[in-house]
């Protein structure tokens, strides 16, 4: 935003009423002056409209960090724990509420060469980036997913497998269509599906990854791999709320594997 005037908060307002209007999409933005703290401030504003009374109301759904006095930053910082912080796992927070700390403010106020020592230089990174110095750069162009998946909760329990192989080839098209726009072939397919473990009666979780003939974007391919691996796992007796199909093992498109039509086995040799 450097170089955008005016009051970014209405600015931000505005933005999310665009996209609810456009899309339906509840969305929440965080403004600051690092992609740490930005991503901070979207959890404090997703948290603030959420749940009620954990933050000052006047930072839900948009939130701008930098505008914030020094003692509500801390405020607000004190009242995050360490493991909301993007890049901080769940084994790194428990090692740090292990060293005493339990919160954002207590990160931000940790030494960057004891954090690299300690930990790593990704870590170091974090502490850098919660005091104010940028060190983890935009990507104005991301480079291609490694994985594509297509997945849904159904809006009811499916127990036949018609509807879950109706369901499963809707999924392999859509992701045929993601990987034909990065230019990607797939080389294998997972699919899967589960039950709810919410609800009462057996449980069931399976998932069985197709190996594809020779790498494709095809959609008709990527159907039939999604169905034969539903008809291969399926069991009967459960209801499952939910399936999708992820394609795995990509690689450029530019870089095909070809075979030799050789023909039927089965079939006599041609006379001459």
């Amino acid at each position: 935003l450097h170089g955008v005037r005016g009051d970014l908060v209405a600015r931000g307002r505005k933005v999310r009423e665009r996209i609810l209007q456009w899309t339906g999409i509840p969305t929440c933005i965080g403004m600051a002056p690092t992609k740490t703290l930005a991503k901070l401030a979207n959890h404090i504003a997703k948290t603030a409209e959420r749940k009620p009374g954990s933050y000052p109301k006047e930072l839900a759904q948009v939130f701008n960090l930098a505008t914030l006095p020094a003692q509500d930053l801390d405020d607000v910082l004190q009242a995050t724990d360490v493991g909301d912080v993007w890049g901080v796992g769940p084994r790194i927070s428990e090692q740090l509420r292990e060293c005493g700390i339990r919160t954002v403010l207590d990160l931000t106020r940790m030494d960057p060469a004891t954090a690299r020592r300690g930990w790593s230089v990704t870590l170091e990174k974090t502490v850098r980036e919660l005091q104010g110095q940028p060190c983890i750069d935009l990507d104005d162009a991301p480079g291609p997913k490694q994985q594509i998946a297509c997945t849904r909760s159904f809006g009811k329990p499916v127990h036949q497998l018609g509807p879950l192989i109706e369901a499963v080839s809707e999924f392999a098209a859509r992701a045929a269509e993601k990987l034909r726009k990065q230019n990607c072939l797939a080389t294998e397919l997972l699919v899967f599906m589960h039950t709810s473990p919410y609800r009462p009666g057996p449980q069931c979780s399976r998932s069985v990854v197709v190996p594809l003939r020779r790498p494709t974007d095809d959609t008709l391919a990527l159907s039939k791999a999604a169905a034969d691996g539903m008809r291969f796992m399926y069991v009967a007796g459960y209801q499952f709320i939910k399936a999708g199909v992820i394609l795995i093992d990509l690689q450029p498109a530019s870089v095909q594997q070809r075979e030799l039509d050789l023909g039927d086995p089965n079939e006599p040799p041609a006379t001459r």
